[in-house]
């Protein structure tokens, strides 16, 4: 006697098919549609929150070289010559921006690239 007889699997009616494909529909869907939003999501609040503290971190260190360099210069940049303390503090944050820049290396939300 063959033994695999024994243990066959019950037949299987249209409806218990159209339930396994609905079901593997839906697994399918969330899948493909919720978990990489859920990713993008997280994703845009990470580079969000970075983005942010990176600002502040900027506008604070632009502060921090302005009033070293008004401190620095003392009197012999007044007057006309003001402006001097701004354009340095402007070349010192174009140099940290362009350094931030530089570092970003991730430029999309595939993980295989």
């Amino acid at each position: 006697m063959d033994s695999s007889r024994n243990f066959r699997r019950p037949a299987r009616g249209p409806v218990d098919q159209v339930g396994e494909l609905a079901a593997s529909v839906k697994q399918y869907a969330r899948q493909e549609t919720l978990e990489p939003i859920k990713g993008a999501i997280r994703w845009v609040g990470v580079g969000s929150t970075a983005a942010l503290s990176l600002g502040l971190a900027l506008v604070f260190a632009a502060l921090g070289v302005l009033r070293l360099s008004q401190d620095l210069g003392g009197t012999v940049l007044d007057g006309s010559w003001s402006f001097v303390h701004y354009f340095i503090t402007f070349v010192v944050v174009a140099v940290l921006v362009a350094v931030s820049f530089s570092r970003v290396s991730r430029r999309s939300l595939a993980k295989d690239s």
